[in-house]
């Protein structure tokens, strides 16, 4: 009997271990997709360190590669275009600046207008200071489009993000409210990055004077 018992406990462990390799194997992320994305931030990150001196039109797709320990071929082969790569560019420097929006906001949860406004003014310091930021914009105009003319992903990214954002810190927001006023900010934030009228701080209480009341109803505890 006590072998029959300690056979069962083997076969119950093994069962228990064999069901926690599928359940762990079912929810690792494959190899091949996490070499990509690997692949692409290591790309994307050789572009950033070559930004940081010189114009995006002096910079060769040859060079990245070359920085990133690829072949140029390799590069292509995974964003198709020089334009495709500035693009992923740029979205993934917007991502960046969006994680930090979320740090303001935890920051003054139970006043979501500073929270906001602070975020603003965040986006706007670090737009007004960010060295590759002000290339992509003053520089060759390589980049611009993709945050104006060409912009919508951006847009359509950023206040996807910020418009989650706000709901899971302010849950009773509708959210058709928190949408369009992420889309707005978002937007907004754009306009002054890329044509300054006033410093950071200034802008930024102006867009409290502005939407003040319109954040105070969509995100208070009143709503």
């Amino acid at each position: 009997m006590a072998s029959q018992s300690g056979s069962g406990a083997n076969s119950t462990r093994t069962l228990s271990t064999r069901a926690h390799g599928r359940e762990r194997t079912s929810t690792d992320t494959p190899y091949a997709v996490a070499a990509r994305a690997l692949l692409r931030e290591t790309l994307l990150d050789a572009a950033r360190r070559e930004l940081v001196h010189r114009d995006w039109s002096e910079v060769t797709m040859a060079e990245v590669a070359a920085a990133a320990g690829v072949s140029r071929q390799t590069l292509y082969k995974e964003f198709g275009s020089r334009e495709a790569f500035a693009q992923a560019f740029v979205l993934r420097e917007a991502d960046g600046f969006i994680a930090a929006i979320e740090g303001a906001l935890d920051d003054h949860l139970d006043d979501p207008q500073a929270a906001l406004i602070a975020a603003f003014g965040l986006f706007l310091t670090a737009a007004a200071e960010d060295p590759l930021v002000r290339a992509a914009i003053a520089g060759s105009g390589e980049m611009l489009p993709f945050v104006t003319t060409q912009g919508q992903p951006l847009v359509g990214r950023a206040a996807e993000r910020l418009c989650a954002a706000m709901l899971a810190r302010w849950p009773q927001a509708p959210e058709h409210d928190a949408a369009l006023l992420a889309e707005c900010l978002v937007r907004l934030a754009i306009s002054y990055a890329t044509l300054p009228v006033a410093p950071a701080g200034m802008t930024a209480s102006s867009i409290a004077e502005l939407l003040g009341p319109y954040i105070d109803r969509a995100l208070s505890e009143e709503t």
